[in-house]
């Protein structure tokens, strides 16, 4: 009898890839959207090997503990992903970013506890880990390190302070029930999109001006993220947050390897001291390295993404 596995977010970018990755192998998926009409939701993820007769979808509202409990019903385990990430103005922070992701969290996980889920994978981001100015400067950013709230809410960067708190959240939940929770912190998620809507961090690529250094801290592929959910749950031993990069490079790193590798595309060169406090590290996420996983080349990630978005006319 196949484990199923309860995937929030099922439809996104990250998402695509763990509901492909789980069917591949021999998973039952039961795949959380926001609109089971819109197609658009749907078709790619129906359209998988495996997808028939393992794959099944559930409308679900992170606010909503019902449409959650329907969801993970039965399921071994729960990859949880769904988080509200707004590209533009927000106009109301609390409703809009801080409440869904927040108590999205924290419902997930008690759901899922109620309902005799082993084990809860979350997303959280990089986003938990920096901005962070008062960090050492001579020591490398990792799984010890934590976004610093205050500076973000001057500099009112909502998204950050959103992860952070959802994050903490998660384990305060983990720690008051004894639950087994395993985090995620991704870099930039970049790669070959499986959905047809683009994603905010494969926008980097599209003529995004942004200079990012309250936000970048590396990047990883898709696929690689993906698996990383699924490593955290089928093994024991991962325990924690478990950070998501390929290596921690600064955003000046990143946009001068895109412009090499493709000067066609007039990308913006940056000064190189755009991010002073983050120390550059090749195997910074050694814990995932030590569950089994073998990180994609940056250059392979941005030849991924750039053919990707090359392929749907949007560079």
């Amino acid at each position: 009898m196949s484990k199923a596995v309860c995937v929030t977010g099922a439809s996104g970018a990250i998402g695509s890839w763990v509901v492909r990755l789980l069917l591949e192998r021999g998973y039952i998926v039961h795949a959380t959207i926001q609109d089971l009409e819109d197609e658009q939701e749907t078709k790619h993820l129906e359209a998988m090997e495996g997808a028939k007769g393992r794959l099944k979808f559930f409308e679900m509202d992170l606010l909503n503990s019902d449409s959650i409990a329907a969801a993970v019903k039965g399921c071994a385990g729960v990859i949880h992903l769904a988080c509200p990430n707004i590209i533009g103005e927000v106009k109301d922070p609390e409703k809009q970013i801080l409440e869904p992701a927040i108590q999205g969290t924290v419902n997930v996980l008690k759901v899922a506890k109620e309902a005799g889920v082993e084990r809860v994978v979350a997303t959280s981001s990089i986003s938990a880990i920096i901005p962070s100015p008062n960090w050492p400067a001579d020591k490398v950013k990792g799984e010890d390190c934590w976004t610093d709230l205050e500076y973000c809410k001057e500099k009112k960067l909502y998204y950050p302070i959103a992860k952070t708190l959802a994050e903490k959240a998660g384990w305060e939940f983990a720690k008051e029930t004894g639950f087994d929770v395993v985090m995620i912190n991704p870099g930039t998620a970049l790669g070959p999109l499986i959905p047809p809507r683009i994603n905010s961090s494969m926008a980097v690529l599209a003529g995004d001006t942004e200079t990012y250094e309250d936000f970048f801290m590396g990047m990883a592929h898709f696929k690689d993220i993906a698996l990383a959910h699924i490593l955290g749950f089928e093994q024991k031993k991962a325990a924690g947050r478990h950070l998501c990069v390929e290596a921690i490079r600064h955003y000046s790193d990143f946009v001068n390897l895109v412009s090499d590798l493709y000067p066609e595309y007039n990308v913006a060169k940056l000064p190189t001291d755009k991010q002073p406090g983050l120390l550059r590290a090749k195997n910074a996420s050694k814990k995932l390295i030590e569950l089994g996983l073998e990180f994609t080349p940056a250059e392979q990630i941005i030849k991924d993404a750039v053919e990707c978005l090359k392929s749907r006319g949007l560079v």
